[in-house]
């Protein structure tokens, strides 16, 4: 193993909820021992007992021994506070996002850990270089995005802040490969390459129930294409609530005419798959998403409502709105080096979206697509839809010299 600098044998964990489980699975599932702090200790003790199931389950499942097991189950230790955790190589920070209380956490953590530490976020779309710069070691800030369940989804974001050193970056890298994660480098944006996209493309999709189409219509569509799931259910299984919460607790978006149908539907008690109900229902112990007409008619009242004149939207224009908002948005992460290649984009998408395997990732797809093809679909689009359809510049300059996001 190369000696970088930073060497990661050791890690704490802050928070206890369903990412902070994730995350220690796969930090003691790759060998390396974990302190894990919560300030609600029954927490913190449902937290361990669902680790020891998890290991449990897979010596059942035949993937490990009882032995194994075991010894998974040793490396994690509770720690009282910050201060039983200084002279750990790495911390990960997994608490709810809030910038104002990250920044807490790392003013402590500062503090308190060894100047050689590592601390890293697992937030999702928060400004990593607002967390980085309460600290006195902004080089050695950086995120680390899991995706839920962290222990089986393969992806993984590292986030550089502007000053985060290269050394950390590899150290953050080496300990992804070690975790078994396809771990890909996002600059710092609001929601880095992965839901920064997904953002686009749920917009469009949310646009089209408001313009006449409905949830299992669009899912549909998509899933035919040869995505895992459509966006909503998608929706339905990460919980309807989360995203409207959010936009209570920012006091902001929860006007906006796209995010409507979301909050009639949490108004109603129908967070997803966990309460039984959400854009579909779910029976006693099922999670098969049954079409629900209740939802439909919810769906027609909110769109009239709103003002809109409905009408018939086809499966290939729900296509072509949710893939080329992709396509178009990956465009513009390339342009602002955000991501390192459009091939790395493609990895997000393949392993944290599940977008269809066999297409390659939306950038491969376009490249398939030829890009003077799609450059001009961006211009129709933009003449019935509106400006937020201009082409990015990329896709113009690529589409002008023949050549594709691979190859330029």
């Amino acid at each position: 193993m190369s000696q970088t600098p930073f060497n990661i044998q050791r890690a704490a964990v802050i928070g206890a909820g369903t990412m902070g489980r994730g995350i220690v699975m796969c930090l003691v599932n790759a060998g390396v021992p974990v302190q894990w702090v919560d300030n609600n200790p029954q927490m913190l003790e449902q937290a361990l007992a669902s680790v020891a199931d998890t290991c449990a389950h897979n010596v059942r499942q035949g993937r490990i021994d009882q032995a194994e097991a075991d010894v998974r189950v040793a490396r994690v230790t509770t720690a009282a506070n910050y201060a039983a955790i200084a002279d750990v190589d790495l911390v990960i920070e997994a608490v709810y996002e809030n910038l104002e209380l990250k920044q807490r956490i790392f003013r402590e953590l500062d503090a308190l850990l060894k100047p050689g530490a590592i601390l890293a976020s697992n937030t999702s779309a928060l400004d990593i270089d607002a967390i980085a710069a309460v600290t006195g070691r902004p080089g050695q800030v950086l995120g680390l995005h899991f995706f839920s369940p962290a222990h089986i989804m393969k992806l993984l974001e590292v986030v550089r802040c502007a000053k985060t050193a290269p050394s950390v970056l590899e150290a953050a890298l080496a300990l992804g490969k070690r975790m078994g994660k396809v771990s890909v480098v996002a600059g710092n944006c609001e929601g880095f390459i992965g839901n920064r996209m997904l953002n686009t493309y749920v917009l469009e999709a949310r646009k089209m129930l408001l313009e006449g189409a409905y949830p299992h219509q669009v899912d549909a569509a998509l899933q035919g294409f040869g995505f895992a799931m459509g966006p909503f259910r998608m929706y339905d299984v990460v919980g309807v609530d989360l995203g409207w919460r959010a936009r209570e607790l920012a006091g902001v978006g929860q006007d906006a005419p796209e995010v409507q149908v979301d909050n009639r539907l949490c108004e109603l008690g129908r967070f997803g798959q966990k309460s039984g109900n959400g854009y579909y229902h779910y029976e006693a112990g099922s999670r098969q998403a049954e079409h629900d007409v209740e939802v439909d008619a919810l769906v027609l009242e909110v769109s009239e409502g709103l003002g809109f004149q409905r009408r018939d939207i086809s499966p290939e224009e729900i296509l072509e709105r949710c893939l080329l908002a992709l396509v178009n948005e990956g465009a513009k992460i390339l342009e602002e080096g955000i991501a390192g290649s459009a091939h790395d984009i493609d990895l997000v998408y393949l392993n944290g979206y599940g977008f269809p395997a066999d297409k390659g990732g939306p950038m491969a797809w376009a490249d398939q697509q030829g890009l003077a093809d799609i450059h001009q679909r961006l211009l129709a689009l933009e003449t019935r839809q509106g400006d937020h359809w201009n082409p990015a510049r990329r896709i113009a300059e690529l589409a002008a010299a023949g050549k594709g996001f691979a190859g330029r």
